[in-house]
């Protein structure tokens, strides 16, 4: 019997529309097939793989899907805002927006191993679904964006080997809750989930925007987390990524963004002594996320980010670039 979580050798990689029109045929039927006239619950984080999920289902169920968008405090700048017109107002789904941003940063306070941070987080989410689950009526599925490298990387400890990193939308569900999972994409690669966004109709700048972790900025606020840390981190995010764009790199890099450590170095502001933290800039290609190169970056781009940062972020003294490809490095630090 075939292993429902191992995509088939036999599997063409989905590459052009008609490959991705016939991969939503397949998976609207399954839907349907899998959940009748019953609700869905979707973890819409805003990302490609929640969003094309939130597409596909849409297009299978329409109005028994419920999106359900957690704002854990740890989104980048804008991000829950642009949620709720896309979906809210655009797309007209079913869309409950929980702020949920002191409960999760509470949990997460003095919390330092990364692992420990992605599973507060990932647990946390389960029991935030749960809270708003007991709300509804007839909801007995929950939809996730797991996609085919989340399943390889947690899955092999299975294999004798130390996973890579532990995902928030892998290994299941607590046996209280009584939830089936639906996870139309989970045996696609990144770029193949683009290309049957764009086959759903997606807009294009949702389908090729920037890919960010189920643990948002809690991965790249390294360390335990603090929230003068967050903020300037989330600032200094909004900084690299709108000079991206101003220079055309938005979409010729695959993935680019800031993580702040929990340390400090003496730097010199207005001819005083100031410690401040470092914002260190990554910036990767990648295909399917398993090996990723370096983008490299002007140097004229470069400086104009380093001012940027440095003048318009309280707390970052420095500004560092990471050169290190995937592997030895993966592509989030934590």
């Amino acid at each position: 019997m075939n292993n429902p979580n191992v995509r088939p050798d036999t599997m063409l990689r989905i590459t052009n529309k008609e490959l991705a029109d016939k991969f939503i045929e397949e998976q609207v039927a399954a839907v349907r097939a899998q959940v009748g006239d019953k609700k869905v619950l979707l973890a819409l984080s805003g990302g490609v793989d929640s969003s094309v999920v939130a597409a596909l289902l849409i297009k299978a169920i329409g109005k028994q899907l419920i999106c359900v968008h957690v704002n854990h405090g740890l989104m980048r700048k804008g991000e829950s805002e642009q949620v709720i017109e896309i979906f809210g107002k655009s797309l007209d789904a079913n869309l409950v927006y929980v702020d949920a941003t002191d409960r999760f940063l509470d949990l997460l306070a003095g919390v330092s191993d990364p692992e420990s941070k992605r599973k507060i987080i990932g647990k946390e989410f389960i029991e935030v679904f749960a809270d708003e689950a007991r709300k509804l009526e007839g909801v007995e599925f929950l939809a996730q964006g797991t996609i085919y490298p989340d399943i390889l990387e947690s899955v092999k400890q299975a294999e004798g080997k130390k996973a890579v990193k532990s995902h928030h939308n892998v290994g299941g569900l607590p046996d209280d809750l009584k939830f089936e999972l639906v996870e139309p994409v989970k045996l696609l690669f990144k770029d193949e989930v683009r290309v049957v966004g764009e086959a759903l109709g997606l807009p294009h700048g949702m389908v090729y925007r920037q890919p960010f972790p189920g643990p948002g900025l809690g991965v790249r606020c390294l360390g335990a987390i603090t929230r003068d840390r967050l903020h300037a981190l989330r600032e200094a995010d909004a900084i690299l990524r709108e000079e991206f764009a101003n220079n055309g790199l938005a979409e010729k890099v695959w993935q680019y963004f800031v993580v702040i450590p929990d340390i400090k170095s003496v730097g010199v502001k207005d001819d005083s002594r100031y410690e401040g933290w470092p914002a260190i800039i990554r910036a990767v290609n990648t295909k399917d996320a398993m090996t990723a190169t370096i983008e490299e970056i002007p140097y004229a781009v470069l400086h104009k980010i380093c001012a940027r940062i440095t003048s318009e972020v309280e707390g970052i003294n420095r500004v560092l670039y990471d050169i290190t490809p995937k592997p030895t490095g993966t592509i989030e630090w934590e």
